[in-house]
């Protein structure tokens, strides 16, 4: 905090921006090129939000967290084009293959059919819609009703990896209307035409570097900000360092993180509402690196893993690259790994697929792993969530803007909410509705 000695800096701009993560520095570049003066906060000591890119000993780029261009998300593809980054496709197989500790899972088991069954069901309620009662009642208790226990496993595993909430904060009715907006089950979890589509060469955290590295001076890293006054002459927006007065902001982070931030109006009571009844998903991920992609010479490495804990593996190698095992883990069973130790986790994570990818797979040349739900300046991921009974926090979220204050980020995306995708087309947006203001 600043002293009573100290005096913040200040700042006079045209835009504000709050958040240096995809969206909000989509936002910044587009205004900066269209001549106005931006100034982005990023409370972290990074860019980049929800993306974040590493390098690992062998030379390759990874990212640990947000990664794929799905089927369609031409606007990530055309930033990629634009900061000389290569997009290549998932190498995968038909199915993903499901195994339960040593043991492969038939497609044609009871189990599996059952789960295809419950799935194609909500598939079929999220274009019909839901009764209301269904808001209160949640994912697990629906999966609860169904018979056989990997049958249930399956749809646990599934439910979280595609949503990261807790089946027990998440209705069966927000479930089923993510679904819906997302173009379907088949959409949200499959690689070759759906939302895994393709990867980044040098990672998506390649991107907001970029974005980041034409902004310059203009992104200030850890600069929390602490509130945000909206007067008749402009906005100051505070940090414990920087004071920032501007005609216009854009708040371009989660409406859960967003609610940290002291607001002077008050905001309406729905838009309260929405930071008050959403939440952070949980999620951890993990990348082992090989020297190559041994397992390719066997069968593919696209997995779907029951037990404890139940997790999703990609095949994320680039071309000509070394080998990139991509592990989540999401939900109750994401956070049960932060009680272990580095070592505990691979171990866990590694050991039960030897069966399926052979020995080598324990012995990878890197580790990279995060665990976003305990990253303080992001919450969790992929996206904010509604409690159960609310329906705040439907996608997509409200973007309207409220006096001078604007609002992006992946949850208000028109389409893609929640991807890279949506991340980029909401901050376009914001940058075209503070234009015309302007």
């Amino acid at each position: 905090m600043t002293s009573d000695r100290e005096t913040p800096a200040q700042l006079n701009t045209t835009v504000a921006i709050i958040g240096a993560g995809l969206s909000g520095l989509t936002a910044a570049r587009a205004l900066h090129r269209r001549g106005i003066d931006v100034q982005v906060l990023e409370a972290a000591d990074r860019v980049g939000g929800r993306v974040c890119a590493e390098t690992s000993s062998l030379g390759s780029r990874l990212d640990v967290g947000g990664q794929w261009v799905g089927h369609g998300h031409h606007r990530v593809a055309a930033l990629a084009a634009d900061c000389g980054a290569t997009v290549y496709p998932m190498h995968t197989g038909r199915l993903p293959l499901i195994v339960d500790g040593p043991h492969r899972v038939r497609a044609c088991a009871p189990s599996v059919l059952t789960a295809g069954a419950a799935l194609i069901a909500l598939a079929v309620l999220s274009r019909l819609g839901t009764p209301t009662r269904w808001n209160t009642s949640t994912v697990d208790t629906w999966i609860r009703r169904i018979p056989f226990h990997r049958t249930r496993d399956l749809l646990q595993v599934l439910t979280a990896i595609s949503s990261t909430a807790d089946s027990d904060r998440l209705s069966v009715h927000a479930l089923a209307s993510m679904v819906r907006y997302q173009g379907g089950l088949g959409a949200m979890l499959a690689s070759s035409g759906g939302a895994q589509e393709s990867l980044i060469v040098e990672g998506a955290g390649h991107l907001t570097d970029a974005l980041a590295a034409e902004l310059g001076e203009r992104v200030h890293t850890g600069a929390r900000v602490m509130s945000i006054t909206d007067g008749e002459t402009g906005v100051t927006v505070r940090t414990d360092t920087l004071s920032v007065v501007a005609d216009k902001v854009i708040v371009a982070v989660p409406p859960p993180v967003a609610s940290a931030i002291a607001i002077d109006p008050a905001l309406p009571t729905g838009r309260l509402a929405l930071a008050h009844n959403t939440y952070m998903g949980s999620v951890y991920k993990a990348i082992a690196v090989y020297p190559a992609p041994f397992w390719r010479e066997r069968s593919g490495a696209e997995l779907i893993m029951l037990g404890r804990p139940g997790a999703a593996v990609f095949d994320t190698t680039a071309p000509d690259g070394p080998g990139h095992l991509c592990i989540l883990v999401a939900g109750p069973a994401a956070r049960e790994l932060d009680e272990l130790t580095t070592a505990e986790r691979r171990r866990l994570l590694l050991d039960p697929l030897v069966d399926h990818l052979g020995p080598e797979v324990v012995g990878p040349t890197d580790w990279h792993e995060k665990s976003w739900h305990l990253d303080e300046f992001v919450g969790g991921g992929y996206l904010a969530l509604p409690d159960v009974g609310t329906t705040d926090g439907f996608l997509p979220m409200p973007s309207e803007p409220i006096g001078n204050i604007h609002w992006a980020g992946t949850e208000t995306a028109g389409e893609h909410a929640g991807y890279l995708e949506g991340a980029i087309e909401a901050g376009h947006r914001a940058a075209r509705e503070v234009s015309k203001l302007l």
